[in-house]
């Protein structure tokens, strides 16, 4: 069996996009991957990202956000950052690493504007599905050229 790839997921907060990057992976891609994830600037992670992931079936309520520096000396072999703000403020990676950006809506600035809390979660279901569809497309997705 081949060894396992590591991959980071990273973002602003490692509050929502990230944890579900990491979580579906996991899920879908565990036997081809070991995945983490981080942010750049982490917070709590987002109850209603823990909801939405319930709601498919992956627990995420035990999840904490962790701070990419704290990964020390962690080689990847992919990175990939799901926001812009992540993208900017993207750490150095050694040439190995295969660094990409796949931008992903922020559900709570999506959710910010909702009447009431059910649009609020519509927007965190239509993030994680397009998550899960990105994950499902891996590892192909990963080495592709992004204009493909």
């Amino acid at each position: 069996m081949p060894e396992k790839r590591k991959i980071l997921f990273l973002c602003a907060g490692n509050s929502c996009r990230s944890q579900m990057a990491e979580a579906w992976t996991r899920h879908l891609k565990g036997d081809l991957f070991d995945v983490y994830s981080a942010g750049v600037e982490p917070k709590e992670v987002d109850p209603r990202a823990i909801k939405a992931m319930a709601e498919a079936g992956i627990d995420i309520s035990g999840r904490k956000s962790k701070d990419v520096s704290t990964l020390g000396d962690l080689e990847f072999d992919y990175v990939v950052t799901l926001c812009d703000h992540a993208s900017e403020a993207c750490p150095f990676f050694p040439a190995k690493t295969r660094v990409m950006h796949r931008s992903f809506d922020d559900p709570p600035k999506l959710a910010a504007d909702a009447r009431n809390e059910e649009e609020a979660m519509n927007s965190y279901r239509r993030v994680r599905d397009e998550i899960r569809a990105f994950i499902e497309a891996m590892p192909d997705v990963l080495t592709k050229p992004l204009d493909e």
